[in-house]
């Protein structure tokens, strides 16, 4: 299933997408994260719902917000976790090839979350510098701890896109990645999770970002040098995961701050991306 969240006349509710249309949710779980909460037995009285109901609201008559609108704690984010993209990053910076040996995870602020076609904002006054990053994010539905790798997939509840954008300026001169990519709507995700049953192999999916129609990006999930089961397990041995937790899983190359000149965000630019298998999550800059 594809699973929205969504605001129509002024009321935000819930929904699974057939088609061009929405099935509202809302008689199952008031919101994504009671949804996910519930688990597998929940998730299957949705399923048996939307298989049964002809009800409908046309997708073009509501707002789309991100699946999660307000995450309960800060977004998981991998960095520098496709080879062509760790090795374009250190060359921009200066520094000598030389890939990570163990995941490098980061957080962003849940106040950081944006929706889909919602305007991403520049705020020039204190960043000059902004960047995308095209990702697949994940979704867990079971609480996780000490997640054997070979288990891992089974505490997904579904897939979505995530574009993780940046300012490198202030990564640079700070030294972190925390504050430069926690800026006000710099976390847009969406447009909505696609259940994970439906996803055959997160690990071989093509990922894209364009720019104003002209692509930036262009690599495929089989590139991660950590793949998810690996992922969970590192994190989870000394940190417990929770339902609705989302993990982002890093970019492929073809950021603009690896471009010559790099290229930055510039207000009217819009951002595609684009992720084969759950659909595109678009936004234009302001």
């Amino acid at each position: 299933m594809k699973l929205v969240t969504y605001r129509q006349h002024g009321v935000e509710q819930i929904g699974a997408v057939r088609e061009a249309d929405i099935i509202r949710l809302t008689g199952i779980a008031p919101t994504m994260l009671a949804l996910i909460e519930g688990g597998p037995q929940l998730l299957a009285q949705a399923r048996d719902y939307v298989a049964a109901t002809h009800t409908t609201i046309p997708l073009a008559d509501v707002t789309l917000l991100a699946p999660i609108p307000r995450p309960r704690k800060n977004i998981i984010c991998l960095g520098m976790n496709y080879t062509a993209h760790a090795l374009e990053s250190l060359r921009a910076k200066g520094l000598p090839a030389k890939l990570p040996e163990y995941p490098v995870f980061f957080t962003k602020a849940p106040t950081a979350v944006n929706h889909p076609n919602a305007t991403v904002p520049l705020l020039p006054a204190i960043s000059t510098q902004r960047d995308w990053e095209a990702e697949l994010a994940l979704v867990l539905w079971l609480p996780a701890r000490h997640v054997p790798p070979e288990e891992a997939l089974g505490y997904v509840f579904g897939y979505t896109i995530f574009n993780d954008v940046s300012a490198r300026d202030l990564q640079m001169r700070h030294q972190q990645f925390f504050f430069s990519k926690s800026l006000d709507g710099a976390a847009p995700f969406g447009p909505w999770i696609v259940t994970a049953d439906e996803i055959r192999d997160p690990h071989s999916l093509r990922i894209q970002m364009r720019l104003n129609g002209e692509t930036m990006q262009d690599g495929n999930t089989a590139e991660m040098i950590f793949d998810i089961p690996t992922c969970l397990a590192t994190l989870t041995r000394g940190l417990s995961l929770e339902p609705g937790d989302i993990i982002a899983t890093g970019t492929p190359n073809g950021v603009g701050m690896a471009q010559t000149p790099p290229r930055w965000l510039r207000a009217g630019d819009v951002m595609e991306v684009e992720i084969e298998g759950i659909g595109v999550l678009r936004n234009p800059v302001g």
